[in-house]
């Protein structure tokens, strides 16, 4: 075990596996399936809908988020909103993971930094890691790849229903209102098609924790022509699809 010391305390990293205050208290008992999804209301009008029960909540400092147990294809399954940013949504999965969660399929929207339309799927397959939360977890290093065994499972569930998708390398990033017209095209000559601020760091804890966890998107608001931002309409044509599809991949996860 031991401390890697840098003159920048973000790239300071700590082998050691075990900290002082470890998530969960050890009595949660979670589906090992979960969908953790970036999309607002429509989680709990899911649950409500497809008769989920509320099994637990995190309380963090600000509200509660509530963990609902749902049946997908006679699959248990944890559903579990997520916080938008990296810090908040890891701390949220390392609360699902310590009760027992291990297969993990995020579902949320981004921007694209490519010339790509509204409401089209994607599975990002590597993430930039420019936020913080990462470096936490895994070493220093630029780029982070995905699950294969989550990717596979995304991609056979929007095959199964011939939905279009697009694999790409996405931007993850803190920094909303710092996407800058030279950060944007720096980016974009990395290979980022698109941004969103908790893939890297959610692809990290999964690593760092031994889990299986992936990520299917849906394109909202453009960057591509970085002179003139467009907010388009959120993408939120796709929510209910998108999470259906969720559902749909997560059952399908084989370790």
């Amino acid at each position: 075990m031991a401390l890697v010391k840098h003159d920048y305390p973000i790239l300071e990293y700590d082998t050691a596996s075990k900290a002082i205050f470890q998530p969960g208290n050890g009595k949660k008992h979670f589906p090992k399936k979960a969908v953790f999804a970036f999309l607002g209301d429509e989680v709990e009008k899911y649950a409500h809908a497809h008769s989920g029960i509320q099994i637990d909540e995190f309380e963090s400092a600000t509200k509660l988020y509530p963990i609902y147990e749902c049946f997908h294809n006679q699959e248990r399954i944890c559903l579990c909103p997520a916080p938008v940013g990296s810090a908040a949504a890891v701390q949220i999965l390392e609360y699902l993971i310590a009760g027992g969660v291990t297969e993990i399929i995020s579902v949320g929207s981004c921007g694209v930094l490519e010339d790509i339309p509204e409401n089209r799927f994607l599975i990002p397959v590597s993430a930039l890691r420019d936020e913080g939360t990462s470096y936490h977890y895994l070493p220093p290093s630029r780029d982070i790849k995905i699950s294969t065994a989550g990717i596979s499972a995304i991609k056979f569930a929007l095959n199964q229903k011939k939905i279009p998708y697009l694999e790409v390398k996405t931007w993850t990033t803190d920094g909303f209102y710092r996407e800058t017209l030279e950060m944007v095209q720096y980016r974009k000559e990395e290979g980022c098609q698109v941004v969103e601020m908790e893939c890297s760091a959610l692809a990290a804890c999964a690593e760092f924790r031994e889990v299986i966890w992936a990520m299917l998107l849906f394109t909202a608001d453009t960057l591509s022509n970085p002179h003139k931002y467009q907010e388009r309409k959120w993408g939120k044509a796709s929510v209910s699809t998108a999470l259906e599809l969720a559902f749909d991949a997560v059952v399908l996860i084989k370790e």
